[in-house]
């Protein structure tokens, strides 16, 4: 069993509306979303595009229901973008998470990636890196890293995601070789590896000790076959269901939750499961989702 006083349980908003499809839930208000998290018996959320920018307004919105904000997904473009530019950004970024008492931020390299693309295929289509730009996405992450935990108190940790430069096992390898494990850590999603091709028990027990935040996610292997031989965009796949939560498609949790408790993680877990809330109704799901990680880690 996990320890209580060690790992906390968050939820996504992207369930109750899509950051990168709006129209997925947009009848869905950020009142009723971060109400249903806390009905559901989450403490912690992540950050969407209906919550309130200004620190003074949300904060009491969620204190209200005993939620609090446990990362923000971060674009940086650090091989295409001047670094004094993506670090203007995301020290803006910083910023409002200090003032919102997150500890984490979660960076995804967003230069030449095809996951938002709507008509391009997820597979075949992914940017690979030279070693040029490798070295300047390690340095820029080592850096900002470095702003992010002695100027902010915030850990920067790496989201390995389809579509992006950081897909693989190998890139993901090779992104923490060329990091400094004092100011980059990895974001660990089961489903995102899973999609990849990965084995994610594998994964999780290859970078445990590099891992300051996961996400729970679980995958329709029968909707990623199907993106796979009708060479679907990232997005699409989303629309026809590939994700959905931990315990409803294919991943091995059991052994996930073993790994982390041996190894004594702590931070957050967060159920991320983008899925179209008029298909899957995100608070029946939430409460499900509730209830396996419930049963399976006694948390």
């Amino acid at each position: 069993m996990l320890d209580k006083s060690k790992v906390k349980l968050g939820i996504a908003p992207i369930a109750w509306t899509n950051d990168d499809m709006p129209d997925l839930g947009s009848e869905n208000t950020f009142e009723q979303c971060v109400s249903e998290m806390a009905l559901a018996g989450f403490t912690g959320s992540e950050v969407g595009n209906k919550y309130p920018k200004d620190p003074a307004v949300l904060k009491p919105a969620l204190d209200l229901r005993g939620v609090e904000i446990c990362n923000q997904w971060f674009s940086s473009f650090l091989i295409t973008q001047p670094f004094e530019e993506v670090e203007k950004a995301c020290r803006e970024q910083l910023a409002f998470l200090k003032a919102m008492g997150s500890k984490i931020i979660g960076f995804s390299e967003q230069s030449h990636s095809v996951q938002g693309q709507m008509d391009t295929p997820v597979f075949g289509h992914k940017y690979v890196m030279n070693d040029e730009e490798w070295k300047m996405l390690c340095e820029g992450l080592n850096k900002l890293g470095k702003i992010a935990k002695e100027e902010y108190g915030i850990s920067l940790t790496y989201h390995h995601h389809m579509g992006t430069v950081v897909q693989s096992d190998e890139e993901t390898q090779k992104l923490m070789d060329g990091t400094d494990p004092e100011y980059v850590s990895l974001l660990f999603d089961s489903g995102h590896f899973a999609y990849a091709g990965e084995d994610p028990v594998a994964m999780v027990k290859k970078y445990i000790g590099r891992i300051k935040h996961v996400h729970l996610k679980d995958i329709r292997p029968e909707i990623v076959k199907k993106v796979t031989d009708e060479k679907l965009s990232f997005l699409q796949g989303v629309r026809l269901g590939a994700f959905t939560i931990p315990g409803d498609g294919c991943i091995d949790f059991d052994s996930i939750f073993k790994v982390l408790e041996e190894n004594d993680y702590q931070g957050y877990m967060v159920v991320e499961a983008e899925q179209d809330p008029a298909i899957a109704n995100p608070l029946k799901y939430a409460i499900q989702a509730r209830k396996f990680i419930a049963e399976k880690t006694g948390l």
